[in-house]
């Protein structure tokens, strides 16, 4: 009688190995496209999150950071359920020229931010609110953010802020920036 043969299982694989398929990637470079603010190569990419309060609190040190400083959506709804509409706010701000002044305003005062708040600020900012509206509800602004959330991830963003130095684009300790 025959016995029926069973698959072979694929040859063992060093650790090293099996580590190295695992590695993060780099973040993408810093384009034209990225919210920057400050001059020079040199400087920082912040992943970031809205409605995080160690973000908010971090806040004036990263964005006071003497280099160039980029922010990247990570929106993390999971932990921070109003993260999403808080990214699709700045997103919008953003396309009427008030990116930062819409970040500065929402880490600046957490405790205001549904939507009645959100059109304050819009009219504080001087910006159109029916646009403003729009934008944040577009498709383009939807697919924005998921681009920067999705570019962290792959980078290996667990938690926010994570830094990273923008010239060798690999992540930086707190404490070296």
């Amino acid at each position: 009688m025959n016995r029926p043969t069973r698959a072979s299982s694929p040859a063992p694989t060093s650790s090293s190995t099996r580590l190295a398929d695992h590695t993060s990637a780099s973040i993408p470079p810093v384009g034209p496209g990225d919210h920057a603010r400050g001059e020079g190569k040199d400087g920082i990419v912040v992943y970031a999150d809205l409605g995080c309060p160690h973000c908010a609190a971090d806040w004036p040190r990263l964005s006071g950071h003497s280099g160039r400083f980029v922010f990247r959506h990570f929106p993390v709804a999971s932990k921070h359920p109003r993260s999403p509409v808080l990214h699709a706010a700045a997103e919008a701000a953003g396309r009427q020229g008030q990116f930062f002044e819409m970040v500065d305003s929402l880490y600046a005062d957490r405790g205001h931010v549904d939507d009645p708040h959100l059109w304050e600020r819009v009219e504080h900012l001087g910006l159109d609110l029916e646009r403003f509206e729009a934008d944040r509800r577009s498709d383009a602004v939807q697919a924005r953010i998921r681009a920067d959330f999705q570019s962290g991830i792959r980078a290996g963003v667990a938690g926010t802020p994570a830094v990273f130095d923008a010239c060798t684009l690999q992540a930086v300790r707190e404490r070296e920036f």
